[in-house]
């Protein structure tokens, strides 16, 4: 069984398309929500979908190593940031070398970094009039949205569409590619090891 552990911030319909991917495959068990914000949409979802969910607040994520030693214990085969938004400390990093993934909503290098989230980045691929966007899913590296690329999709998008429009675009790409590969990288790290 691998074990997957899911960091959100917000709204949690990434964890939850996530979770919903998983819940017929015997393989593979969600076994914690982990959230960074006390009032985050993410918790209502976890209590309806039944998977355990934790707040923690910036002094147990950096401060100390008491996140670190509940993700030890939970023992995840990855560690999934699913619109999590807080830079993910080295000690987190050197515990779980490789096991650590992100998804970004631009085809990185464009558009990543501090602050670069959302619709933030929605309004500067429409500002600069690109003609295409995507996702990028990552490893984790000490630097924001600078990790080895796992996977890319891209989507056209016109003149016309406002931030929300291409925002759609993107969520659509996130719920059709981010399960797949997640479970694509942890079945794969089973048959390494």
């Amino acid at each position: 069984m691998k074990r997957i552990v899911i960091l959100a911030s917000g709204s949690g319909s990434n964890a939850e398309n996530i979770i919903t991917h998983f819940s017929s495959n015997p393989e593979v068990e969600i076994v914690a929500v982990l959230t960074n914000r006390k009032d985050a949409k993410v918790l209502e979802r976890c209590a309806r979908l039944e998977v355990p969910a934790l707040y923690f607040n910036k002094k147990a994520f950096s401060g100390s190593d008491v996140l670190l030693r509940l993700l030890k214990g939970l023992t995840p085969d990855l560690i999934v940031l699913a619109g999590f938004l807080w830079k993910i400390p080295s000690h987190l990093i050197q515990a779980f070398p490789n096991k650590i993934i992100n998804i970004h909503p631009a085809l990185l290098p464009k558009y990543g970094g501090k602050g670069m989230y959302g619709d933030h980045v929605h309004r500067a691929v429409k500002d600069n009039s690109e003609s295409e966007t995507g996702i990028t899913i990552h490893y984790v590296n000490k630097n924001y949205d600078e990790g080895a690329i796992i996977h890319q999709a891209k989507t056209s998008i016109t003149p016309n569409d406002t931030v929300g429009n291409i925002a759609q675009k993107v969520h659509q790409l996130e719920y059709e590619h981010f399960p797949k590969v997640i479970e694509k990288i942890v079945l794969e790290h089973g048959k390494e090891s």
